[in-house]
């Protein structure tokens, strides 16, 4: 059950790039989307907490300031520049690119934290640099400089909500860490996303899902409802219970497989595919990926990692 519980998480999370993707193509803007996602999870994690926790309301000011940083730093910018990226670059690029944030976790923990690490976290980088070039085919020059930036800064905010994190989260639950930092992130982007410029009539208008799935039309507030519940809340509930039943290093790295779904479900859906020399670099970082997840001791991250809020 507990590998059952981690794929159903990184299917969920894989999937919630096309359907950001398609939510971004029907007029939602990228920051209009985080309010929804962030504002929408906080309301369900807290109806949850309510129910199971209630003390998890309960935190000192200390406490508050950190979930204030993670929210801002490790949340608000993290699902903004996501979801930007997301609108420029194909989802399993942008995904890949943010998921560098694993190979920053463990060497910053070596070299600012002195964490001690294993030899095969120097692998692990050259994988993902080499593979990294291969994918951007740098020699070409074929993505867009501009999602790379936003998938890279995507993966600066994912490093500081995993090395933040990991300290914070023993002492609360992972679910109380949801909603509070979802609480902050939802605060902050109701001053600056522009929710009040949304047309009702375009939440209410019906738009194609696109790709090979243009003839299925939708009203566009049914895309986002299911990348709230489902995209969001939901793929985090099943990681929570997968970290129940495995050890952090498994599901780390059963997560990682999200890049994975991430590709196959914008090829079934959207049509966006690699050519052979990108996708051997897509399998060389991914790679490289997992050796980082197993290189640090310490396995806190790799719990965080399954946890992580795409």
């Amino acid at each position: 059950m507990g590998y059952l519980f981690s794929l159903l998480g990184a299917l969920l999370f894989g999937a919630n790039g096309t359907v950001t993707k398609v939510i971004v193509d029907a007029g939602i803007t990228p920051l209009q989307l985080t309010q929804f996602r962030t504002l929408g999870c906080c309301l369900i994690a807290g109806a949850v907490l309510l129910v199971v926790d209630r003390g998890a309301f309960r935190i000192g000011w200390r406490q508050f300031g950190v979930m204030v940083l993670l929210g801002l730093f490790g949340v608000a910018i993290l699902q903004s520049a996501y979801a930007v990226a997301l609108a420029i670059l194909p989802v399993g690029i942008a995904l890949l690119f943010e998921y560098t944030a694993v190979l920053f976790v463990a060497l910053i923990a070596f070299l600012v934290f002195k964490e001690k690490v294993r030899a095969r976290l120097w692998v692990a980088i050259g994988l993902v640099l080499v593979g990294l070039a291969v994918v951007a085919q740098v020699w070409a020059s074929s993505l867009d400089v501009v999602g790379v930036l936003f998938a890279l800064l995507a993966s600066a905010s994912l490093t500081f909500y995993f090395l933040l994190g990991e300290r914070q989260v023993g002492a609360t639950s992972p679910l109380a860490v949801a909603f509070w930092t979802m609480l902050v992130a939802s605060v902050f982007w109701a001053f600056f996303s522009g929710w009040w410029t949304i047309d009702p009539a375009l939440l209410l208008s019906n738009r194609s899902l696109g790709g090979n799935l243009a003839g299925v039309v939708v009203p566009v507030w049914l895309p986002i409802a299911w990348n709230v519940v489902f995209g969001t809340f939901l793929a985090f509930l099943f990681s929570l219970l997968a970290l129940g039943r495995l050890k952090a290093t498994t599901a780390g790295i059963i997560a990682s497989s999200e890049v994975i779904f991430a590709f196959a479900i914008a090829w079934v859906w959207l049509g966006e595919s690699l050519e052979p020399v990108p996708l051997v670099g897509a399998v060389v970082v991914l790679v490289g990926i997992v050796l980082a997840q197993t290189a640090r001791k310490n396995k806190v991250v790799d719990a965080d990692l399954a946890l992580a809020p795409h």
